[in-house]
């Protein structure tokens, strides 16, 4: 049985959210609160086991006294402050976020972002057709996953899973300044010619698919893909001793994609190549 440690007991800090009296631990973010009251504040670039990188600013929320609005993702909730998540400011601000990136990137497979767009009228289409985008075709320069720079939204969790939140692997990184900054290997080279360990921690992380399993983005090219349809069971890794928990996305009674949980004390959603990629002996009936 894996021990959890409980850790140090955390005062409460008491605010105002919304005009409502709100208590958090002591520590949790603005985000923490509006989620613990049932508040969909929208956001892209948050990872849950990732430390906040604030790079898409779609999370933004009013602090009574701040001249800037405050990314709730990263703002530590404080004593006396006074939060309002859904003025006229906020939801405009989130409104031009999400028309910036949907004219330059494509969110098609970004969980939510059709939502959000429709909930604050968000037009990407008054850019036009010249809107900056990438336009590149997906890179498949391997068996186990697949680069689309079309999706990226650079918002550098694959960076800092890959790098040393996670990994420790520091194969990818953002090369390039302004409209030519882009996450890249060295050299921009071919997958297989890097120091990839294909561990997958970085698909893990990516918010809007621009980073996909090879199995996922063939299935969707042909049609298949279909999520609705897909179960999910979390067994314990057999390759060795470490009891990481995998996630088994099994449809047509075909394992598809395997993640792992990310509240599991051992692996916090990571694994190795073995644990992530190595189930298709599974799936062999001869």
């Amino acid at each position: 049985m894996t021990a959890i440690p409980l850790g140090v007991p955390r005062r409460l800090v008491e605010f105002t959210l919304d005009g409502q009296e709100a208590r958090v631990p002591e520590g949790a973010t603005i985000l923490d609160a509006c989620r613990a009251a049932g508040k969909d504040i929208p956001t892209l670039c948050q990872g849950d086991t990732l430390t906040p990188k604030n790079a898409c600013r779609v999370c933004v929320v009013e602090v009574e006294g701040a001249r800037t609005l405050a990314p709730a993702c990263s703002r530590k909730a404080e004593a006396g402050m006074e939060v309002r998540t859904d003025t006229e400011r906020a939801r405009h601000s989130r409104k031009v976020v999400l028309e910036l990136l949907a004219s330059s990137v494509n969110l098609s497979t970004t969980p939510r972002a059709a939502e959000w767009i429709k909930e604050y009228e968000a037009k990407p289409d008054r850019f036009g057709p010249d809107a900056a985008r990438v336009d590149e075709e997906p890179r498949v320069d391997n068996d186990l996953y697949v680069r689309d720079y079309d999706k990226c939204i650079l918002c550098y969790k694959c960076v800092d899973a890959c790098g040393d939140q996670w990994q420790n692997t520091f194969a990818i990184s953002v090369v390039g300044r302004g409209f030519d900054a882009r996450i890249a290997v060295e050299h921009d080279a071919p997958l297989t010619d890097s120091a990839c360990v294909y561990c997958g921690n970085c698909v893990e992380v990516c918010p809007t698919g621009a980073l996909s399993f090879k199995s996922e983005f063939d299935m969707r090219a042909a049609g298949t893909w279909n999520e609705a349809e897909q179960t999910e069971t979390t067994t314990v890794c057999a390759y060795c001793g470490v009891g990481c928990n995998l996630t088994l996305h099994v449809q047509d009674n075909e394992i598809v994609k395997v993640t792992s949980p990310h509240d599991n004390p051992v692996t916090h959603g990571n694994l190795c190549i073995k644990g992530r990629f190595g189930y298709q002996h599974v799936q062999n009936r001869d």
